[in-house]
């Protein structure tokens, strides 16, 4: 065998059958090498940052990597944004890097550049140059080794074009990994006593879930420890993968909006993390704390992104005699059929309305999702996926990998105008492999979420002229999603109001393949809205909880 031949049979040995790829010169023995080997699917993407979002979206949902086939330095820059998303969402991926040959490198020839230095942006911990091709196999064991391992990570495999082609490669085998360890008893007790004493005191003790605690095993324990000790639920803002819909217990986000997020923390006394980071400002602000832990707060830690946080809750309820405490779950419940002219809240109803059981849902909607949560709490069970890192286009690569790893289950990727152009390549990976994904593009003509900020920051407090507005606004040329996808051979329609929506949605539901909907509305939050949203939020920290927490639901439920 050469060495492209045995990395992909060691790959595909060690469970990794999934190739994104974006291939050039330096890949083309990999490339020939995909027809020795059956087990492994190739899915080709026109932009990189395709190829390494799909990545990202097929590990949430298969829980275990796929790999990415990207060319060189440059081809590995234009997909570190989605890369990016998945080292913040702790998101197992094997990132495979062609290289110019090892007695080419001296040349400097135009392509080039030091690929290593790009990849530790994104693969702090697991970067390597297969050196000669009869140790490629053993770096591949170790590319996916590394992650695998708790947490997930981004593990670049840098492979030069002559150890591809060279000959006399062996396959080597996948070792058995130990299971993740579960938090030490002697910190299970200290939060239990912590826990108890602050029932005991009358001061609020809240979970803050994250990552593996996301899922319905670790929800269930928490939510057991919630009802039985009176603490509240929280998770973090954007979670890699959140299960969600009747029957399952029920967790509040952090907000995204710093100043919400501090109400909502505003009354916590004992905050512990589980699979989560102490919460912090997106962004900083003049005049405003970046941590958003509340004064006199203690933070504990019951289980670290390296530890297996189910078991650690399992042992905590335990500990407070909550194996057997019955959890509030969610009811069903859906909203009603949308009517009139179309907006953002009334796409998310309609999405309520409709959402199949076991959907994947992936949220990109920015400020037009903003009603999407509270639209879909009681539908039938589903999966959330949300922008981890920030670093937008996420979430059309994102539907392109889930649907390849779970292809009996829908996708519907609801995605904002801005958002969607940085990876609109994705349509045709989704039509050249034929996903059920129903893409919606929120067209508001608009950087919402931008123009918002511009108000936050105080950046333009005489207000922004003309040429500002024009670095936020999208309406010139206002563009058409559903041209742009037909062109790339997926079924598109655009939607003025919501019964035809409506009836869009229900016809992308039911029949197999992928379609985009195009949902022509206004911004959500515009005008006088957005101009009185920066003084709410100044005045949140000074209102009666209460009211401020009324405010909060009612401008992000």
């Amino acid at each position: 065998m050469n060495g492209a031949q045995a990395l992909l049979q060691t790959l595909t040995d060690a469970g990794v059958e999934v190739c994104f790829t974006n291939p050039g010169t330096s890949e083309m023995h990999f490339v020939a090498a995909l027809d020795s080997e059956p087990r492994m699917r190739a899915v080709l993407t026109l932009f990189e940052g395709v190829a390494t979002g799909a990545a990202d979206g097929y590990a949430r949902m298969a829980g275990k990597p796929a790999a990415t086939l990207l060319h060189m330095g440059c081809g590995l820059g234009n997909g570190l944004a989605n890369l990016h998303n998945a080292r913040k969402g702790k998101v197992p991926v094997v990132n495979i890097v062609g290289d110019h040959a090892t007695f080419h490198t001296q040349y400097d020839a135009q392509l080039q550049s030091d690929i290593e230095t790009v990849a530790k942006n994104v693969s702090p911990s697991f970067v390597r140059t297969s050196a000669n091709t009869a140790q490629l196999s053993q770096d591949a064991v170790a590319a996916v080794q590394a992650a695998r391992r708790l947490p997930g990570q981004v593990a670049t495999l840098i492979l030069p074009a002559d150890v591809s082609w060279g000959e006399g490669a062996q396959r080597c085998p996948m070792p058995t990994q130990s299971p993740a360890p579960a938090a030490d008893d002697a910190v299970v007790q200290a939060i239990a006593g912590a826990i108890t004493q602050a029932v005991r005191a009358g001061e609020k003790a809240a979970l803050l879930l994250g990552g593996q605690a996301l899922r319905e095993p670790g929800l269930l324990a928490a939510a057991r420890i919630a009802a039985h000790a009176r603490v509240q639920l929280l998770a973090e803002v954007f979670p890699t993968r959140l299960t969600r819909g009747a029957g399952l217990p029920t967790v509040e986000r952090i907000a995204y909006l710093a100043e919400m997020a501090g109400v909502q923390l505003a009354d916590v006394k004992h905050l512990i993390l589980v699979d989560a980071k102490a919460p912090v400002s997106f962004f900083a602000y003049p005049g405003k704390a970046s941590n958003l832990v509340p004064d006199g707060c203690i933070v504990r830690t019951l289980a670290a992104p390296e530890q297996n946080a189910l078991t650690s809750l399992e042992k905590l309820a335990a500990a407070l005699g909550a194996v057997q405490t019955r959890p509030r779950l969610q009811e069903p419940q859906r909203p009603g059929r949308p009517r009139g002219a179309l907006s953002a809240p009334k796409v998310c109803k309609a999405v309520g309305h409709l959402l199949p059981e076991g959907a994947i849902l992936i949220d990109e909607a920015i400020t037009s999702g903003l009603m999407l949560g509270a639209m879909t709490a009681g539908c039938p069970r589903h999966d959330l996926i949300t922008l981890t890192g920030g670093a937008i286009g996420q979430g059309l690569p994102n539907a392109v990998g889930a649907a390849v790893a779970c292809p009996d289950r829908p996708v519907i990727a609801l995605i904002g105008d801005g958002t969607a152009m940085y990876t609109i390549q994705a349509l045709w990976s989704m039509a050249r492999e034929n996903l059920h994904v129903v893409s919606i593009i929120f067209n508001n003509a608009s950087y919402s979420v931008l123009n918002v900020e511009l108000e936050r920051v105080g950046a333009a407090d005489g207000g922004a002229k003309a040429k500002a507005k024009a670095q936020l606004d999208l309406d010139g040329p206002r563009l058409n999603f559903a041209q742009l996808a037909q062109g790339m051979g997926v079924h598109a329609v655009r939607a003025s109001t919501a019964e035809d929506f409506t009836k869009a949605l229900e016809y992308a539901l039911a029949y197999p393949g992928p379609h985009l909907i195009e949902a022509l509305v206004p911004e959500s939050l515009s005008g006088a809205k957005r101009k009185v949203l920066p003084w709410l939020l100044r005045s949140m920290p000074n209102l009666p909880r209460p009211v401020a927490l009324a405010l909060k639901r009612k401008i992000a439920p």
